[in-house]
């Protein structure tokens, strides 16, 4: 399992270029049928735009596909793929539509504008690094639910589900490279009172990180240039 960047949440911009609007749409998808579902529903909602151009990027074998829908050849489809490559993003999918102005603007200024409405939209978009993680399930009673809680945001573990009954069973995940020392802080931390059930492995986000690696890196570049 390798570490790779995406998006989860859906995103949406556009702008106008000499009369023509473009809209910029961003979705989290991990198969063909869901980026054929996500461009399908786009074109549902404009049905009388006259353009509806995209790309994604899977994961997956980095399968891409995209569609220039109408546009002249390389105009669309490709600068759209070119911006989430620029971002290296995968399990993406980018919609642009385009409802015209009545004035052309020529191929050159058809692939400035379809890669400003894609890289527009990957911008605004939340960036997650997703990383290998080992999934837990632990329970505890009430009095501890809080100090657990906080302990797995310590570690920037993402809670899928908690069930609260008799006790409260808290299901999470965790970056596998931080897996034994998790496990070591919960039984220094709760003196060895609660244990946790692996419960298999996936990708886990850790936009947190992320977002301070990114802060890090611009600081490191700044004080470079200082």
């Amino acid at each position: 399992m390798d570490t790779y960047k995406t998006i989860i949440d859906d995103m949406t911009t556009q702008f106008t270029e000499k009369h023509s609007r473009f809209i910029g749409y961003v979705s989290h998808t991990e198969t063909d049928e869901e980026a054929v579902a996500f461009i399908d529903k786009i074109r549902s909602q404009h049905g009388d735009a006259r353009h509806n151009c995209y790309a994604y990027l899977l994961k997956s074998e980095g399968r891409t596909r995209y569609s220039d829908d109408g546009e002249p050849h390389g105009t669309a489809g490709k600068p759209i793929l070119d911006a989430i490559n620029g971002f290296e993003l995968k399990d993406v999918t980018v919609v642009v539509t385009r409802y015209f102005g009545g004035i052309l603007l020529g191929t050159g200024g058809l692939v400035r504008a379809y890669q400003k409405a894609a890289k527009d939209t990957l911008d605004a978009a939340e960036k997650y690094l997703m990383v290998p993680g080992a999934c837990f399930l632990v329970s505890c009673d009430y009095s501890n639910y809080q100090k657990l809680e906080n302990l797995i945001n310590e570690f920037s573990g993402s809670i899928e589900n908690t069930v609260f009954e008799d006790n409260v069973k808290i299901f999470f995940s965790i970056a596998k490279s931080r897996e034994e020392e998790f496990l070591a802080t919960l039984k220094d931390r709760f003196f060895s009172a609660l244990t946790a059930e692996k419960t298999g492995e996936k990708y886990t986000n850790q936009f947190i990180f992320y977002k301070i690696k990114v802060l890090f890196d611009f600081l490191y570049i700044y004080s470079l240039k200082g």
